[in-house]
């Protein structure tokens, strides 16, 4: 059962989303440990954590699928387990993972979740034409699902959480699974939701993204929080060591173990389709020199070394250690 504190502040109007002390218990494991978060009206808000950290978990509660163990969560003002049915009609949540019909047509399915919340059939026609036409798929309406791509399918699965036109979407790795170029349809759909006023949460581990796309984000690790503000903020607030790229001349994975090795070294690890090695120093560490020194020292040829600024990737690396409960 959810425990309201009789010392809540009561509901700002430009708040979108907040929890106060939320926790959630399963049996001994500790999902969510008394997590304070607010998401204002029109952000486009990144949550930001490991597998197992909590996200998940706080996406369900926010929707209304899971209550808490202890602890409120409020959506525009209205309490997830005591207003649940009002908070189900300005909200839209789309999982990580979601089935689609995929012997229906396309506008059939829409149909469908469009009836399920209660449009009239008069309405319905023009409800699906303008969900399709905002996620790109009027050519489409006709198709068969199954025969659709990956990215389109997800696509339909946020057309489907719009079309009762919710004022908040909470979605759950949305980008999952997607080619580089869904990748980028999907965040210029997300843009284009928070133009047309939407509040958005959405988690993911795609960082370089969220970077670019959020104006604010919040770090989960263990259940807890451990930063929530400007995405700027989180950079300044733990950008304290230094970071390096490198490339050897053959042999990066012997060049990571050797860096693994080092209490000098916080981070390293291969960048991705590259063979150069990022690299953050531990606290107090500011000279490059010393991953030159292990390098040379272990026998191999380091071909190049340059400083380079720390992106939210690297600064989400250097304040979780990837733990989960």
């Amino acid at each position: 059962m959810s425990e309201e504190s009789p010392t809540l502040p009561p509901p700002v109007s430009s708040v979108a989303v907040e929890t106060f002390g939320l926790t959630r218990h399963y049996g001994n494991l500790t999902a969510l440990n008394q997590l304070d978060l607010t998401v204002n009206q029109g952000d486009l808000f990144g949550f930001i954590g490991s597998n197992g950290a909590g996200k998940t978990t706080t996406l369900r509660i926010l929707s209304t699928f899971l209550s808490p163990s202890t602890g409120t969560a409020r959506v525009l003002g209205h309490d997830v387990v005591r207003e649940a049915n009002q908070v189900r009609r300005i909200l839209g949540y789309m999982p990580d993972f979601f089935g689609v019909y995929k012997d229906m047509e396309v506008t059939e399915y829409l149909d469908f979740f469009a009836a399920c919340y209660r449009i009239g059939a008069a309405r319905r026609e023009q409800t699906i034409n303008d969900v399709l036409e905002l996620v790109g798929l009027s050519e489409k309406k006709g198709s068969l699902i199954g025969a659709l791509s990956r990215g389109m399918q997800q696509r339909i699965g946020l057309a489907r959480v719009l079309v009762h036109d919710p004022e908040i979407l909470l979605l759950d790795e949305p980008a999952s699974g997607l080619d580089p170029r869904a990748r980028i349809e999907m965040m210029a759909i997300l843009q284009e939701l928070q133009r047309l006023g939407k509040t958005i949460l959405i988690s993911s581990h795609i960082l370089s993204e969220l970077q670019s796309l959020c104006n604010r984000v919040a770090i989960i690790e263990k259940g807890s929080l451990i930063y929530s503000g400007p995405v700027q903020g989180v950079q300044d607030q733990f950008t304290q060591k230094t970071g390096y790229r490198l490339r050897v001349a053959d042999n990066p994975e012997r060049a990571l173990e050797l860096l693994h090795e080092r209490p000098e070294i916080a981070e390293a690890e291969l960048e991705e389709e590259s063979d150069r090695i990022r690299v953050a120093l531990a606290d107090g560490q500011t000279n490059g020199g010393v991953i030159a020194s292990i390098i040379v020292n272990g026998d191999l040829q380091l071909t190049g070394l340059e400083e380079v600024e720390m992106d939210l990737e690297d600064v989400f690396l250097q304040v979780t250690r990837g733990e989960t409960q």
